[in-house]
């Protein structure tokens, strides 16, 4: 149950430009958003740090920008966080088998050696305390640039901020994303938790 129930969208009328933002990315104005909106500064600054973070005009794929939200979100345990990630991640173009392996994507034949060290970079930027070292930035160096490293960091940063939030507020999960979540990593053991209904 919801710590703090969402807000009706038109709670707060001078947010719709942001919210429309998440109706053209995920279809729906996130339940995250309508409880983060008691505080609209706080709420236009997550959707234009999301707007940065996620600009289709990066280096990095949109698809995989949001896998790496999935493994950071997987290291923190939000379940809301990994849902939405599924989600964005279909909705820009990763195959059901990348999604469906996210979990296993160190032995996964549908991720690259180059995915992998992002991956790893995410999970190992993600810990606490960070577990990134030298050797590990220097490999990534390797095969990603400067500019790519800069956008997977904003990523693993912006959910650190969104993991937090949604868990402690035990924001209710909304359905096409849980529904996903659970056809994709239900039998892996993922569930909605206290996100759920």
């Amino acid at each position: 149950m919801a710590r703090l129930p969402p807000l009706p969208p038109e709670t707060t009328p001078e947010l719709k430009p942001h919210f429309d933002f998440f109706l053209g990315t995920l279809g729906f104005t996130p339940n995250s958003v309508l409880t983060m909106q008691r505080k609209p500064k706080l709420a236009q600054a997550l959707a234009v740090m999301n707007a940065a973070v996620m600009d289709p005009a990066g280096e990095v794929d949109l698809g995989f920008r949001r896998l790496i939200g999935h493994v950071v979100s997987k290291v923190s345990g939000c379940l809301y966080c990994q849902a939405h990630t599924l989600l964005g991640a279909k909705n820009f173009g990763v195959s059901e088998a990348k999604l469906a392996d996210v979990w296993t994507y160190a032995t996964s034949p549908h991720y690259s050696d180059k995915e992998r060290l992002a991956l790893d970079f995410a999970l190992a930027a993600a810990a606490q305390p960070n577990a990134v070292t030298d050797e590990q930035f220097a490999e990534l160096q390797r095969h990603w640039s400067d500019g790519e490293i800069v956008e997977l960091l904003g990523v693993v940063a912006m959910f650190a901020f969104l993991n937090r939030w949604n868990d402690t507020m035990a924001t209710p999960l909304e359905a096409v994303p849980e529904q996903l979540a659970v056809q994709t990593l239900g039998g892996q053991g993922w569930s909605a938790g206290k996100h759920g209904s």
